[in-house]
């Protein structure tokens, strides 16, 4: 029965349907890595945070003297465990429904967690916080590949802390060659839909060079590159 199915495969791929095919299958590619993430989910928190052991990148780049500003952050996983480190950390998203959950499961006394777009940080009252906005370091965990003006962005954060050190992870395009091939047919190839941009090492230089910033060391882990980042 297999050396059936094989051959038959095999005259399909050698007919005009070849093509038909491979796109229905890339196509499916997207719809099961879509959906395999929003059923893995444990107990509302992605597995990737735990196998991926991203969150040791950033915990071993700060010390316990530091207050950061993690931009963009989600659920709070990543900011709890910052906190468990950090002097103080503030989580911001402009998500209503991150940030319920955040305070709701992953809430510490060094921790405050902000609904807001960063950029109206100093503006938006924030009812009888004492954490004071002093920066110096600032966490983007696949964050800006979700915003448009990235320049314009990254530009803002080094004007106002502009002794921060930047700790960021960002998705690689060049990580597997079905995404190269999946551009090549036409077909969706970002990880998410929602991505403006997905780097290679070169073009993640260049975009924070922009913002007067360069990489001062990086690592590239899951087709992702984690650096540290610093003004240039």
């Amino acid at each position: 029965m297999n050396k059936l199915i094989l051959k038959i495969f095999i005259l399909l791929r050698n007919s005009f349907l070849r093509k038909p095919i491979v796109k229905f299958l890339l196509r499916l590619h997207n719809f099961s890595y879509q959906w395999a993430g929003f059923f893995c989910l444990e107990d509302g928190v992605h597995p990737k945070h735990r196998l991926m052991n991203y969150h040791k990148f950033f915990v071993d780049n700060i010390s316990p003297d530091d207050m950061v500003l993690d931009v963009g952050c989600g659920n709070g996983a990543l900011t709890y465990d910052l906190a468990k480190k950090a002097k103080k950390v503030i989580g911001v998203d402009i998500n209503k429904e991150n940030i319920y959950f955040a305070k709701k499961k992953f809430s510490r006394d060094n921790i405050e967690y902000i609904c807001a777009d960063f950029r109206s940080l100093h503006s938006t009252p924030r009812g009888n916080s004492n954490i004071t906005p002093e920066f110096n370091v600032i966490t983007l965990s696949n964050v800006l590949e979700h915003i448009k003006d990235r320049a314009e962005f990254l530009g803002d954060l080094v004007s106002k802390y502009p002794k921060a050190k930047f700790l960021i992870r960002a998705p690689m395009i060049n990580r597997d060659w079905l995404v190269f091939y999946k551009k090549e047919l036409g077909i969706e190839w970002r990880a998410d839909k929602t991505h403006y941009i997905e780097y290679t090492l070169e073009s993640f230089r260049e975009e924070l060079e922009k913002a007067g910033l360069k990489i001062e060391n990086h690592s590239i882990q899951f087709g992702e590159t984690w650096a540290v980042v610093i003004k240039n």
